[in-house]
């Protein structure tokens, strides 16, 4: 399994549970991170998340956070570069790692519509049905087909507590119709992992409006509330796309 997500500590918070369980049974896992530079702080902050995971070492990008201009200093944000080139670079990784199933944000942004995870899912949906073509980004490495492509995604109704949590902060609440979410994964029997994970990324739990924080914030039994399922949307690639580097709408 591999995910594909745009800033570091959202693999956590998104998909955390699913990662730990299919690493406990002997699966590979690995993570994609589009945003922040492989020499940043947050960068060792998502080393011990993907140690605590299971999920090997980070795989990042370098982009420029949309909103943070010291993540990647002299890079382009990920809403401004070209789009064929980071296309390509997920497309190496696919092909690299070789997943049978890849995780990427849905394509509403994950409650907040934060332009990076919109641009974020853009460029994994066109990467994975790339990656199974050998005429597209050849200098990428030898084609591989994913099985299966997955949107994290919050159903409206489950995200009651965290949608208030947000709510709270002046936060938009983005969540999708039930039935949109195909699949709900219990992930109780990691969430110790899963909490530990997203407590590695020590800086985003000293702010006010960053969801570790918010989390840390609240008593046990409602943390756990929020954290123990995660919601999924299974996507069904369909014809490859030509890559528009015009294609910009997301970084607004």
């Amino acid at each position: 399994m591999l995910g594909v997500f745009a800033h570091p500590d959202d693999e956590s918070l998104l998909a955390g549970g699913v990662l730990a369980q299919h690493a406990a049974a002997g699966s590979r896992t690995a993570v994609v991170t589009t945003t922040w530079a492989p020499d940043s702080p947050r960068a060792v902050e998502l080393a011990a998340a993907l140690a605590v995971l299971g999920a090997g070492t980070p795989r990042m990008l370098g982009y420029r956070d949309a909103r943070n201009e010291s993540s990647a200093p002299g890079r382009p944000r990920l809403c401004d570069a070209d789009l064929d080139e980071a296309v390509a670079h997920v497309v190496g990784r696919i092909r690299e790692f070789r997943p049978a199933a890849v995780i990427t944000h849905d394509a509403f942004g994950q409650l907040t519509g934060h332009p990076d995870h919109l641009r974020t899912h853009q460029v994994t949906l066109l990467a994975v049905q790339a990656a199974g073509l050998a005429g597209l980004y050849p200098e990428a490495g030898e084609p591989w087909r994913t099985d299966a492509l997955y949107a994290a995604t919050h159903p409206a109704s489950g995200a009651g507590d965290l949608g208030l949590l947000l709510d709270g902060v002046g936060k938009a609440v983005l969540s999708v119709p039930d039935a949109y979410a195909t699949t709900a994964v219990d992930v109780t029997d990691q969430l110790a992992r899963k909490w530990a994970a997203i407590t590695s990324h020590r800086s985003q739990l000293l702010g006010e409006r960053a969801l570790p924080g918010l989390l840390s914030r609240l008593g046990a039994d409602r943390r756990s509330r929020i954290l123990r399922h995660e919601y999924f949307t299974r996507l069904t690639p369909g014809p490859v796309p030509h890559p528009r580097t015009d294609a910009n709408r997301a970084c607004s």
